[in-house]
């Protein structure tokens, strides 16, 4: 990687609308190997380093799952796909309502987003796990929506840097 900035314009979005992330890993190893896996573990040390607000930020900056802004056009590309392909572009009426619901609920409940790696789940899988982890404490929806969050990004990397180590 020739820069911090250049590694910063292409990895900045890979945590939600959360370059520092980027920014914090070039400032730890500016010599990255360019593969998912090393820019991934590259990523993580400093979001898991950093503090609990830091992280919240992150965690709040994920869109609701087939919320407003999904309605609105408002997502960033990353999260339309990632949603599309989960079939949350596509609710009934109910199904919509029920998401909304529950996307209501949880947020006042932890202050954040329900967060979930969506690629590979059905809506009904996503509506199962919502249903699920709105009973979890505080600490432990924070620390799973922490988790999804690291393998999200997982994946984007594997889908902008394709290879062997993405299989």
């Amino acid at each position: 990687m020739a820069s911090k900035e250049s590694f910063v314009t292409r990895f900045g979005g890979v945590f939600e609308h959360s370059p520092w992330v980027a920014e914090r890993a070039f400032d730890r190893d500016p010599h990255i190997a360019v593969t998912a896996d090393s820019v991934h573990a590259a990523l993580v040390a400093p979001f898991r380093d950093a503090s609990q607000a830091e992280r919240l930020a992150v965690l709040r900056a994920h869109p609701d799952l087939a919320g407003k802004l999904a309605i609105a056009g408002g997502l960033t590309k990353d999260s339309k796909a990632e949603q599309a392909g989960a079939g949350l572009d596509r609710l009934s009426a109910s199904e919509h309502a029920r998401f909304s619901e529950l996307n209501t609920a949880y947020t006042e409940k932890f202050g954040f987003p329900f967060i979930i790696a969506v690629k590979g789940l059905t809506k009904d899988d996503i509506l199962a796990a919502f249903e699920r982890r709105i009973d979890n404490s505080p600490e432990q929806e924070f620390e799973t929506a922490s988790a999804q969050v690291e393998k999200i990004a997982l994946l984007r990397l594997r889908s902008m840097l394709p290879g062997e180590d993405n299989a």
